[in-house]
């Protein structure tokens, strides 16, 4: 995490909070931190060579912690805040929950302009949307498996034969449960549950 505090803002308690993120190291921050900082931001956190498909990031969560009522969370684009649409509204609507606005340049979304708050809206509608899609293929998948006999749920890591041999080789040739593990190229913790279920 990197922060940079742009010298000629005063600061307040209703401060300008920019965020800018970068996917991997080679790539750089420069053209975000300028952009925020053309903005007014008053401090800048960073994450550098982070994905957006988590948003459990060290600069995010410093930015979302230095944010009080009345800030404003600006970011150069609304990817580098997460890829993630759903996890996107979630965000954004916990900022609202705290009386935060948001920012982002190049979208031009501005929650504290009627304009933005309407994007928003239409942002929580496609993100609903798009959870009502992955549910009804989840709950199609699940009926066609079904109804071809299929067994639902994630498949055996370990087969019958697997299991037998790795007794054999544990209680018989006196292995240690780690090598056995790991020639089945599994872990031990893994070994032991399947094997414990096989003795039920």
């Amino acid at each position: 995490m990197r922060r940079v505090i742009a010298p000629t803002q005063e600061m307040s308690n209703a401060m300008i909070i920019g965020y800018a993120r970068v996917s991997t190291g080679e790539q750089r921050l420069d053209l975000q931190i300028q952009a925020l900082e053309h903005a007014g931001c008053d401090q800048i956190f960073t994450d550098h060579g982070q994905s957006g498909s988590r948003f459990g990031r060290e600069g995010l969560g410093g930015a979302l912690e230095a944010l009080t009522p009345g800030c404003t969370l600006v970011v150069w684009r609304l990817d580098r805040l997460g890829r993630s649409l759903s996890g996107l509204v979630a965000l954004l609507e916990q900022l609202g929950e705290r009386d935060v606005d948001f920012l982002s340049i190049t979208e031009s979304i501005n929650t504290a302009s009627s304009g933005g708050k309407l994007m928003f809206h239409m942002m929580a509608a496609l993100a609903e949307f798009e959870r009502s899609l992955i549910s009804e293929r989840t709950r199609a998948g699940m009926a066609a498996a079904k109804a071809n006999g299929k067994s639902l749920g994630r498949p055996r890591i370990l087969t019958n034969d697997q299991l037998i041999s790795a007794r054999h080789a544990i209680d018989v040739m006196n292995l240690s449960p780690s090598k056995v593990s790991a020639a089945l190229n599994v872990s031990s913790r893994t070994l032991s549950r399947h094997l414990e279920k096989m003795s039920v």
